[in-house]
């Protein structure tokens, strides 16, 4: 069976955006809940997987010039050519800019990766949400002021809907079966260099395959 016939349940890269919200030193700063190493590995590893699968990335920055400073700086290296939407207000859904950014994608299905959980993922999120809008949280690419305030965010989206999830699976969702030969040595670089014990699982599995053709 097509993997189209899923499309209304699992996420399709064709269907999907991936929002992310303000990960820039600032936010980092006030981040106690999480390690902010890891936030900053997974949010880099949902970037590539989404530059992998041509899914549209909007990124987004408040008072980047006056406040919380540049994005950071290897989010950025992975969509050079897109410039941050930098706004004022918390809600980044109650900017026009961003809002008519997403609009324009024509795409329903939103992943938002973002710092902090409780006020700049929530807001938006529940938002959209309320808009028709499809809402799925990268939990483990957000962070919040403290462990508390992140899970609680998490909570509440999830009463109203909005779907939580971590970038691991959203990359898997994408990628749907091995046989998509296309993006298959794509993803497995990605986990390789962001998925911590899985990818060295990989890397352990092609030095075992390697090793069987030289022996034989």
């Amino acid at each position: 069976m097509s993997m189209r016939n899923y499309q209304n349940v699992l996420l399709d890269p064709e269907q999907s955006i991936l929002l992310v919200i303000d990960h820039q030193p600032q936010m980092y700063f006030g981040v106690e809940g999480e390690s902010r190493r890891v936030i900053q590995n997974n949010v880099v590893g949902l970037a590539k997987s989404a530059r992998l699968f041509n899914v549209p990335c909007i990124l987004t920055t408040v008072a980047a010039d006056t406040f919380s400073g540049a994005l950071y700086s290897r989010l950025q290296e992975v969509y050079p050519q897109v410039t941050p939407i930098d706004r004022s207000s918390i809600n980044s859904w109650e900017d026009e800019n961003v809002k008519n950014a997403v609009i324009a994608t024509g795409r329903k299905k939103v992943i938002i990766a973002g710092l902090w959980t409780e006020a700049c993922v929530t807001f938006p999120a529940l938002c959209m949400k309320y808009e028709g809008y499809d809402v799925y949280v990268a939990t483990d690419a957000c962070g919040g002021a403290t462990k508390n305030a992140h899970d609680m965010a998490i909570l509440r989206m999830s009463q109203m809907g909005v779907v939580p999830m971590n970038w691991m699976q959203v990359t898997l969702e994408w990628q749907r079966n091995w046989s998509n030969i296309e993006t298959y040595d794509g993803v497995m670089d990605i986990m390789k260099d962001y998925s911590g014990a899985y990818g060295l699982g990989i890397e352990y599995a092609e030095t075992m395959v390697e090793n069987y053709k030289h022996a034989r």
